[in-house]
């Protein structure tokens, strides 16, 4: 029976719906990490080889994937490098041995969310895995939000489309007016329409949504 979730591992995330992946061929290792998570809360799939995880992944999986370096048949790094094929979200920690560390840092740099190497402790793999799973979450709200104001944007009219570019840009709506060649009276019901149709109350909320889809969409 699993131990009851503590506070520190409630402070650090497992969010509802997130799973961590163990993608180790090592049994003793792999049934020790689950042992592990399971006793402070976390709810875990494991796998002995990377084909195996391949076979049920899909692009719904949230949580984090527990990586192993060295499998045999296909690799821990060549593993992540078919989930970037796929184009996967799920984020990454390899687990390496002392000679992995160059490879390592070279999977960081391609985008893997952390590494441990071994022997690690307890207390830092449980670190690394709440501080992976607080920035899954926080990331896929902001992919969400994203694609919930790309949703709205495209609803908009080109007129409405207009009105927020200058509503953004700080223009009063008789500015706004005397650009567009309109009357006063329309911009302020083409505004209400911009308000309406992007979920928001007030021009500070319209303002961020907007400008922060924008900033993600520029990182990627």
């Amino acid at each position: 029976m699993n131990e009851p979730v503590s506070k520190t591992t409630q402070e650090t995330g497992d969010a509802p719906g997130q799973q961590v992946f163990v993608v180790d061929d090592d049994d003793p290792q792999r049934d020790s990490l689950v042992w592990l998570l399971e006793s402070h809360g976390y709810t875990v799939r494991a796998f002995s080889s990377a084909r195996d995880f391949l076979a049920v992944w899909d692009e719904n999986l949230v949580g984090c994937l527990l990586l192993d370096v060295r499998m045999p048949d296909m690799s821990g790094p060549e593993l992540f490098e078919e989930l970037a094929r796929r184009h996967s979200a799920l984020p990454v920690i390899f687990i390496t041995g002392h000679g992995d560390v160059p490879m390592a840092v070279s999977v960081l740099k391609k985008g893997a969310a952390d590494f441990i190497e071994k022997p690690f402790s307890s207390e830092e793999m449980l670190q690394i895995i709440g501080n992976c799973l607080v920035r899954e979450s926080e990331e896929r709200e902001h992919r969400r939000t994203r694609a919930d104001t790309t949703q709205r944007l495209a609803q908009l009219t080109t007129r409405e489309r207009e009105v927020l570019e200058l509503v953004i840009a700080g223009k009063l709506n008789k500015q706004i007016a005397d650009v567009l060649g309109i009357s006063i009276k329309t911009v302020e019901v083409h505004r209400a329409r911009v308000m309406d149709k992007m979920g928001v109350s007030t021009v500070a909320s319209l303002i961020r949504r907007v400008v922060s889809a924008e900033r993600q969409e520029a990182q990627g």
